[in-house]
């Protein structure tokens, strides 16, 4: 008892100690938080990739959207914010470094496949567009995990979803593909020349 009496005093005065020396430590560490958190904010990264210059911005350049009401909404809500002209910018998208992945994205983005740029693009361009479209799509790469989760749940596509996607971007090459069947049985066929029938020369002189 005597024992456990001399270093009960002690252990006391450790723990009053320690109690008035953690608001010294939380204050430093809030202050570094913020001091880091404005230097991320200003930190040239520009020089290390990362396309800076296109956060927030939208060129003016846009496509009227030739798909059905069904497609345009889907793609609008998984597609359109790193393939087009028309990228939602939400709050997090201007604050570092959540600005830079975002930024990195749309640049990247819009440099693969940019649907606002498609009124410079013949019809064949844009169904190249379309196939390629698809197959990133059908194998999964499209939209990828990350941009899904966690900002954008809404971006993930269902099986409906890909099979209302599938009838846009194929419709053509489908159609083409028929016609183009269609056009090769209505041909009519040619006389070709019998090898073995060999007109004799004119000799006559």
């Amino acid at each position: 008892m005597g024992d456990e009496g001399s270093k009960s005093p002690h252990g006391r005065g450790m723990f009053t100690s320690m109690a008035r020396r953690l608001p010294r430590v939380l204050k430093w560490l809030v202050i570094m938080g913020v001091i880091g958190f404005v230097l991320l904010q200003i930190a040239p990264v520009k020089w290390l990739g990362i396309p800076t210059q296109d956060i927030g911005t939208n060129p003016p350049e846009r496509f009227k959207f030739d798909g059905p009401p069904e497609v345009e909404a889907v793609m609008r809500r998984a597609c359109f914010d790193c393939h087009t002209n028309e990228t939602r910018w939400p709050l997090y998208a201007r604050i570092a470094p959540g600005s830079w992945l975002m930024a990195r994205d749309v640049h990247n983005g819009r440099n693969h496949l940019n649907l606002s740029k498609w009124g410079d693009t013949d019809e064949d361009e844009r169904q190249t567009d379309r196939e390629n479209a698809w197959e990133q799509i059908e194998s999964g790469a499209m939209p990828p995990w990350f941009y899904v989760l966690p900002m954008h749940p809404d971006a993930k596509l269902s099986a409906a979803d890909k099979a209302t996607l599938k009838s846009y971007f194929l419709a053509k090459s489908e159609k083409n593909k028929s016609e183009k069947n269609k056009s090769d049985q209505d041909k009519p066929a040619t006389d070709k020349p019998d090898k073995d029938d060999k007109s004799e020369p004119n000799t006559k002189k």
